[in-house]
Parts: structure tokens; C-alpha cells; sequence
């Protein structure tokens, strides 16, 4: 009996013993991370704002006179040169006033040319022949005005160019200068333009070389995405500027000229004008994907001290290419979580390890626009 107890109480210690070499399972390692340590840098700025595209002329085509249609040469949207016949009005009444007009002056001129011999003989008064000559010159302007009536029936291209829709066919009537028969647009080069804000217009006047680039005839670069998202494969030139601001939008007009030889930018069009050659000096930014949104709130996830993870609210400005620069909420040498936030929580401890090096992160981020 004493032995069985024994061999019992054996049995008893060798059970504790292996629960006690069990314990409790290992804690899992800290979760990986990415991270860029912030540092202030000068960064390149790019704004962007909805530009329309206008053609650098259009002019309305109109007739001096009145007349019958009775021809239209040209093809609704071709492109027309100068000098081109667009319409033919009928000349029945035009040539008929510049016959008259062409018999009078034939005849004041014979009556002139039969008085002037005479005036030397003392046969004919001087005031005889001074009305003649009066007679003759008005019969010049008459039919002056009687060859450019007659010349205005054929109505043609003032500017080389695409010509719109017709407003008139062949057979109506126009009455005059009152009817606007066409339009002709030139597209090469042509113009985009956009309106900065007022709060735009104050950051940059604030940035003495800021100021200098919203200038006409800069250097800014002005480039153009078009509807389908791809860019326009040249840069344009600003060449105006507003001398105020709109104020029923408070915005003010900049407008850019483009080369158009492929017609790729057409009169009416939207587009996205991108304005590249701005900088900012000591600016902290992060990869736009660091920067994370809730209720209302931005905020990055920091590595503080003893590599334990603490949320930031941060303030954001402008984008620099795909960094975002911070304006408020990140000091310089934070270190700040791009890769791995779903497995980082505030307080929760992380093996953090470098994104990139550092001024690479933000090379790709910006620093290549």
C-alpha cells in the first residue's frame, strides 16, 4: 500500500513537470514593415486644373451686301485657304449699277476732254470746266463703290482655316451684314485656356520664382492630358495672362499656345493642363499610399521609439509627382509606415525595415517630375 502511494505521487510530479516544461505557446514576431524616414528636401510642384481648348482665330463670315444664293463651293469642315470662294450671291443688280456707273464716267470724262481745250481759247468760263471735273471724279467713286458691290457678291475665306456649318443655302435670301452665313477657325497653333484660383494665384505670388513663371513668355511648362487620358506629346507656351480676376468666379484666365499640325486638340474640347516648373524649398512629403483616411481625418502610422507603432493626424498640401506633401503632424527623421499597414496598429510593436533608401523613396514618390 505505502509503495502504491509513492508510485501515485511519482506519477503526480512527472505530470506537473510536463505542463510545466508545456507553458504558455511563443508570441509570434513582430510584423514586418516598410518604412521612409522623412527628411525636408526641395520638391517639384505640379498643378492641374480643366483647360478648354479655343482656336487662336475665328471670324464670322458675313456679306456687305443683299442677294440671292446661288452658289456654296465649299464642304461643311474642310479646311479652306485665303482668298477661297465660300459663296456666290446672284450680281444682276450689281452688275447693272456698275454698267451705269461705268457709262457715267465714260461720259463725264468726254465732256471733260471737249471743255479743257476750250478754257485755253477763252470759249468756255473756268467754272464750266471746274464742274466737270467734279462730275468726273464723283462718276470715279460711283463706280468705285458699283466694282466693290459687284465684287462683294463673291464672298470669300478672310483666313485659312476649318470652316463650320452653313447657315445659309443656296437660294435663300441675305439681306446683309446682319447674317452670318459661317465661321472659320484657324486650329494651328491654337489655344488652351485655364483658370487658376484665387488661392492659387496668392501661393504663387507669395514664391518669387513662382511669380516670375505665371508670367507670359516663360518658362513654365504647360502640357495637356487629353479626354483619354493620354498626354499630349508636346509642351505649349503661355502667352497671356489676365491683368485681373473674374469676379463672378473668382478665378483668372491663362491661356497657352499649342502647335496643331495633327489636330489632336480641337476647338470646344476639355482637357487637363498640367503646369510643371514650380518647386518648394524644406518640404516633408510621403508616398501618397502612407497617407491613410478616416471619418473625416488624414493620418500616417509612425515607428517611434522601441519600434512601436503610434498614428500621426497630419495636414496635406500639394502633390509633388506621387508624394504627398505633409504640411502639419511629421517632424523631420519620423519614420513613417508605407508597406505593411494593414498588419500595423497603434501600440503594437513592428520589425521595421527601410521602404528604400530614403532619398530614393522620394525620387520615385517626386522627385522625378
Amino acid at each position: 500500500m505505502k509503495s502504491q502511494k509513492l508510485g501515485l505521487g511519482l506519477l503526480l510530479v512527472a505530470v506537473g513537470a510536463c505542463k510545466q516544461g508545456a507553458g504558455a505557446p511563443a508570441a509570434p514576431p513582430p510584423a514586418e514593415v516598410s518604412v521612409v524616414t522623412v527628411e525636408p528636401r526641395t520638391l517639384p510642384l505640379t498643378y492641374e486644373f480643366v483647360g478648354e481648348v479655343q482656336p487662336m482665330r475665328r471670324v464670322e463670315v458675313r456679306a456687305h451686301g443683299e442677294g440671292i444664293i446661288q452658289s456654296r463651293p465649299f464642304t461643311e469642315g474642310a479646311f479652306v485657304k485665303p482668298g477661297e470662294v465660300l459663296y456666290r450671291l446672284e450680281r444682276v443688280r450689281s452688275d447693272a449699277a456698275y454698267r451705269s456707273a461705268a457709262a457715267r464716267l465714260a461720259n463725264a470724262q468726254r465732256t471733260l476732254a471737249r471743255l479743257e481745250p476750250l478754257l485755253a481759247q477763252n470759249a468756255v468760263a473756268q467754272q464750266d470746266v471746274d464742274n466737270a471735273r467734279t462730275e468726273a471724279e464723283s462718276a470715279q467713286a460711283d463706280l468705285d463703290e458699283a466694282r466693290k458691290n459687284r465684287e462683294d457678291a463673291v464672298i470669300r475665306a478672310e483666313i485659312g482655316g476649318r470652316v463650320g456649318r452653313t447657315r445659309l443655302e443656296v437660294g435663300a435670301r441675305v439681306t446683309g451684314p446682319s447674317d452670318l452665313l459661317t465661321t472659320v477657325e484657324q486650329l494651328d497653333p491654337i489655344y488652351v485656356v485655364f483658370r487658376p484660383s484665387s488661392q492659387d494665384l496668392l501661393r504663387w505670388r507669395q514664391d518669387p520664382r513662382a511669380r516670375d513663371l505665371i508670367r507670359a513668355g516663360s518658362p513654365l511648362v504647360v502640357r495637356v492630358v487629353l479626354p483619354d487620358g493620354t498626354e499630349l506629346p508636346r509642351q505649349g507656351r503661355l502667352d497671356y495672362v489676365s491683368p485681373s480676376l473674374d469676379p463672378a468666379t473668382g478665378t483668372q484666365e491663362f491661356r497657352a499656345s499649342f502647335s496643331n499640325k495633327d489636330l489632336l486638340l480641337t476647338s470646344g474640347q476639355f482637357v487637363r493642363v498640367r503646369l510643371e516648373g514650380f518647386t518648394r524649398d524644406s518640404s516633408l512629403a510621403v508616398p501618397r499610399r502612407a497617407v491613410q483616411q478616416s471619418l473625416g481625418r488624414q493620418y500616417v502610422l509612425v515607428v517611434g521609439p522601441g519600434d512601436s507603432v503610434a498614428a500621426h493626424d497630419v495636414r496635406t498640401g500639394s502633390w509633388s509627382g506621387d508624394a504627398w506633401i505633409i504640411e502639419k503632424g511629421l517632424a523631420a527623421g519620423d519614420r513613417v509606415i508605407v508597406d505593411g499597414v494593414q498588419k500595423a496598429a497603434p501600440g503594437r510593436q513592428v520589425h521595421p525595415v527601410p521602404f528604400a533608401d530614403t532619398a530614393e523613396a522620394v525620387a520615385q514618390s517626386g522627385g522625378d517630375e
